[in-house]
Formats: C-alpha cells, sequence, structure tokens
C-alpha cells in the first residue's frame, strides 16, 4: 500500500513540474518565448549596438537611396549623356581666324625686272559645319593688303577683299542618314538601355533586400525555436533531477538530460551565429558603408513571416514580363540600334549624288598707278603718277552690295565598281539583325519558363508550409503524450529525447517553409521585372564589328 501511494505521489509531483505552456499549442506556429529584440541584442556584438527597427518596405526604401550597386549604376546614364553630347558635337560650326604679315625680297633676274621687295598682310574668317540633314558649308571673309616696290605693280598698296559660301547637299547617299546621325541615335539607343540596366539592378536590389530580409527574420525565429528547446532541454533536466531524488527514475537518465541540454546549447550558439551573418548581409544592401556606424547598426524586423496564402495568375504574370522585363526591353533596344545600322548601310551603298553651289563676290582697290614709261630704258625711269585711289570701304562696298558676283552650280556623281566595303557592310549586318531577331524570340521563350517556375515554386512552397504545420502540431501532440507516458513510468528518457528532437526540427521546418514562401512570393514578382540571376545572355546588335573603310572614325560612347 506504501509502495502504491509513492507512485502516486511521483507521478503528481513530475506533472507538478512539467511546462504544459510550453508544449500545448495549436494552430500556427507562435514563438513568444523572447521577442525579436531580445534576440537582436543576444547576437549583437559590443556595447555600441544601434537597435534599428525597420519593416520591409523600409528596408527597400533605404536600399534604393544608399545601395551602392545602384548608386554606382546610377551614374552610367549621365555618361551616356555626355556621349549623346559628344555626338552631336559634330554637328557644331567650327570657326577659325588668322592674320599673318608675309615680306618677301625678289633679286633682279634681268634688266626689266630689277629687284623689290612686297609685303602682304592676310586677315581671314573661315566657318564650316556640317547640318543635321546632311549637307554641309564653307563660308569665309578674305582681306589681303599688298605692297610692293616693283615697278611693273599696278597697284601699291593693292587692297583685296572676298567674301565665299560653298554649299554641297547629298541626294541620295548620306541624304537620310549619315555617319553622324547613326552615331547620334545609338547614342540615344544606349542611353535608353543604361535607363534599363538602371532599373534592372534597382529590381535585382529590392529582390535581393526582401531575401536577406526574410532570411533575418527566419534566423531570429531560429534562434527562438533554439532558445525553446534549450529551455524544454533544461526543464525536463530539473524534472528528472526530482524523479532520481524520489527514487522513480534511474540516475542514468540525468546523463541523457545533460547531453540534451549541451547539444541545445550549441544549437543557441549557432542560431545566434546566423542572425550576425544575415545581419551583415542585409546591413551590406541597405546602408551606406560611409557611415560611422554601420558595422553597430542591427535590425529589429517588424514584419513577421506569417503565412498569407495568395493566388498566382500565371498567364497574366507571363504578359506582364514579356512588357516588361528588362532583357527583354534591352534585346529589343539592341534591335532598335540593329534598324538605325541597317538603314545606314542600306544607304550606303546608294550612289553619291551631291548638289554644289558656290558663290563669291570679290572687289580690289588700293593705290592705282600709271603704267611704267619703257622709252628710255638708258635713262631714269620717269616718276609714276596716281590715277586713282579706292579705299577699304570701297572695297567692302562692292563685295557687300555684290558689285562682282561669282556663281557655280553643279552635280557630282560617283559609284563604286564591283564588290565594296559598304555592301560587305551590309552583308554582315543583315545577317546579325537575322540573328538578334532570333535571339528575342530565345529570351522571351527563357522569360515565359522562368515565371512558370517561379509560379511553380509559390505553389510548392505552399504545400511545403500546410505540411510542415500539420508536422509541427503532431509533434507537439507525441511529445505531450512521451511526457505523460514518462510520469506514468510507461515510456523512457530516450523516447522523450528523440520527441523533443522532432518537435525542434519541426519547428525550424515550419518557419524556413514559411520564409521560403515568402521569398517564392517576392521571386515571383521579381522574375516579371528582372533576370533573378541577374546575368542575361549577351544581347547582339547587328552593324558591330563593320569592315573599316579608312578615314576617321567618329568616337561613339557605349
Amino acid at each position: 500500500m506504501c509502495k502504491r501511494l509513492l507512485r502516486v505521489l511521483a507521478f503528481a509531483g513530475a506533472l507538478g513540474f512539467f511546462p504544459m505552456t510550453v508544449l500545448a499549442q495549436s494552430g500556427q506556429l507562435r514563438l513568444t518565448s523572447t521577442t525579436v529584440l531580445d534576440a537582436a541584442k543576444a547576437a549583437a556584438q559590443g556595447n555600441d549596438a544601434v537597435i534599428k527597427a525597420v519593416s520591409i518596405d523600409d528596408a527597400v526604401k533605404l536600399a534604393l537611396e544608399q545601395n551602392l550597386g545602384i548608386r554606382i549604376q546610377r551614374i552610367d546614364p549621365q555618361i551616356q549623356d555626355v556621349g549623346i553630347a559628344q555626338a552631336r558635337s559634330f554637328w557644331a560650326p567650327t570657326v577659325s581666324s588668322a592674320v599673318n604679315r608675309n615680306v618677301t625680297n625678289q633679286p633682279s633676274t634681268s634688266i626689266f625686272t630689277p629687284s623689290y621687295n612686297s609685303g602682304t598682310t592676310n586677315a581671314n574668317v573661315t566657318m564650316a559645319q556640317t547640318l543635321p540633314w546632311g549637307g554641309n558649308y564653307a563660308t569665309g571673309w578674305i582681306n589681303q593688303r599688298v605692297t610692293s616696290t616693283n615697278i611693273f605693280a599696278n597697284f601699291t598698296p593693292q587692297i583685296y577683299s572676298n567674301v565665299q559660301f560653298n554649299y554641297t547637299q547629298p541626294l541620295l547617299q548620306n541624304f537620310s542618314i549619315d555617319q553622324i546621325r547613326q552615331q547620334v541615335k545609338n547614342s540615344q539607343k544606349v542611353r535608353d538601355l543604361s535607363d534599363i540596366q538602371l532599373r534592372s539592378v534597382m529590381s535585382q536590389t529590392v529582390r535581393q533586400v526582401r531575401d536577406a530580409y526574410w532570411d533575418l527574420v527566419y534566423a531570429l525565429n531560429n534562434l527562438k525555436v533554439s532558445q525553446l528547446s534549450l529551455e524544454l532541454s533544461q526543464q525536463f533536466l530539473k524534472d528528472n533531477q526530482r524523479r532520481v531524488e524520489i527514487g522513480t527514475l534511474a540516475p542514468i537518465d540525468i546523463v541523457q538530460a545533460q547531453a540534451e541540454v549541451a547539444s541545445n546549447e550549441a544549437g543557441v550558439i549557432t542560431a545566434e551565429a546566423a542572425i550576425k551573418t544575415a545581419q551583415d548581409n542585409l546591413r551590406a544592401l541597405v546602408l551606406d558603408p560611409g557611415q560611422a556606424d554601420f558595422w553597430n547598426v542591427i535590425f529589429e524586423p517588424t514584419d513577421e513571416a506569417t503565412f498569407a496564402e495568395q493566388s498566382v495568375d500565371v498567364d497574366s504574370a507571363v504578359r506582364s514580363a514579356l512588357e516588361k522585363r528588362t532583357d527583354i526591353l534591352a534585346a529589343k533596344n539592341s534591335l532598335e540600334q540593329s534598324d538605325v545600322n541597317l538603314k545606314f548601310y542600306h544607304n550606303q551603298i546608294m550612289p553619291q549624288v551631291n548638289v554644289q553651289a558656290n558663290y563669291g563676290a570679290i572687289s580690289y582697290g588700293g593705290v592705282q598707278l600709271s603704267p611704267v614709261n619703257l622709252t628710255n630704258l638708258g635713262g631714269a625711269l620717269p616718276p609714276r603718277s596716281i590715277i586713282s585711289q579706292r579705299g577699304y570701304g570701297s572695297v567692302l562696298g562692292d563685295v557687300f552690295t555684290n558689285a562682282y558676283p561669282q556663281w557655280t552650280f553643279g552635280v557630282q556623281v560617283g559609284y563604286p565598281l564591283g564588290a565594296s566595303t559598304v555592301q560587305a557592310n551590309l552583308a554582315r549586318t543583315k545577317l546579325q539583325y537575322e540573328q538578334a531577331q532570333a535571339q528575342i524570340k530565345n529570351i522571351e521563350l527563357q522569360v515565359v519558363t522562368q515565371v512558370r517556375l517561379a509560379a511553380r515554386n509559390v505553389q510548392t512552397n505552399l504545400k511545403l508550409v500546410q505540411s510542415a504545420r500539420a508536422s509541427r502540431e503532431l509533434q507537439e501532440k507525441k511529445l505531450d503524450a512521451e511526457e505523460k507516458k514518462l510520469a506514468a513510468g510507461m515510456s523512457q528518457s530516450f523516447f522523450v529525447f528523440q520527441a523533443q528532437r522532432d518537435l525542434a526540427s519541426a519547428r525550424v521546418a515550419e518557419i524556413q517553409a514559411t520564409a521560403n514562401y515568402n521569398k517564392a512570393l517576392v521571386d515571383f514578382q521579381a522574375v516579371q521585372d528582372a533576370p533573378l540571376n541577374g546575368n542575361p545572355p549577351p544581347i547582339i546588335t547587328a552593324g558591330t564589328g563593320a569592315i573599316q573603310t579608312g578615314g576617321a572614325a567618329i568616337v561613339r560612347a557605349q
């Protein structure tokens, strides 16, 4: 009778020490043994940690403002703006001016040509420009003053002024497009491409931030599970110690419980290290490394990785991806550059038919002398008289009133005989264009495949969450049953330890599945905007690598 009473008292004592509130949970897993902030502090390094509460949207906003990759990519459009300005600079007019003085001393070569000296002063202004429609002009204002001691000179000094204007307009080759217009248009396309690449980097960074945020939430929740498992094993160790004291349990079971506590302590240490890694990953994505407290910031996630089932419309996602995926937009941008190059090389095989028009106005002035009297060659030459004088103002008046106009109008025609370099370039460009079109179809196929895969991953992870939740609930019931059986003397500590491990694994699997489901939703949205791997296939642009025809090449910024 006494032995039976002792067994009943031992069973009641064991139940009194058993932490039922920790084990008996139902529904979605909710861990309340420690707060997120406590977990963050536990993983913090040193006493200078700065706790920063942040939601997932806050993290994305910080990344868009401070992420180094985005800041680097934002500079590229500015570089391409310079490239456009550089290509347009070939349309800018070129103005030049020159003033020079030339003095000549000519020795005598016969009795009819005595020695003399002369001086020439030139003052010229010229301007030339290639126009956006393919024509080009050159104009100049030439002024000259000549003095001479030559007895046969009719004017000394002689004043000369001339205004010239030359214009050339292509009618076939270089009419609709030329090399400058090709480079300007392609530079504008490259500028558009830099915007597409910036958008791609931003989309990929946002995805990385969201994934890193959920990884941090998982790491924190994993620490909570590890702490719960440690607390459970510590409580079970205390219960076994009490059972040994009252004689209902063998002392060897204490050693097993102590080993389980040590194993769970190692799990807590590993979980804390995982939090530090997750903090570093998120920190590198959303913060400016130049700030003083960069390595001391500890994030406190305010969004929990809760499970909320969301519907997935694959057809709508595929249509959206085909319209706005950055790799497709980049391929289409490359095809637009190919269109420009193809149009250019088609134009270059046309004959050269250029209309040329020249206009000039010229006038002379100065001091006009009488002719030399050669009747008395043996004696001194008589002095020469001044016949007329016309100053520089009179000369300019003749020039700008069109007193002595000069016109030239003509057509220049040129056509290469036999095979030419431009024909080879056109043939190469056509083949590359076909290749680029096939490439777009290939990219579109890959995009549809990736979207469908991302949608399947969402559905798969949805089922995994449901399965993990059911498994965790069953493991909680199993541990509860094993604890009760052990308290009644109908089980062994080994089975309780095994049930504790199974429950811990089930809890970790559930929070991992929940995090994976949320990350799958992030990927499903991100795959509609940009490639998930961040490495789109190389894009072919028709017209690149053309055979050079010689001459100065126009620099193209890319």
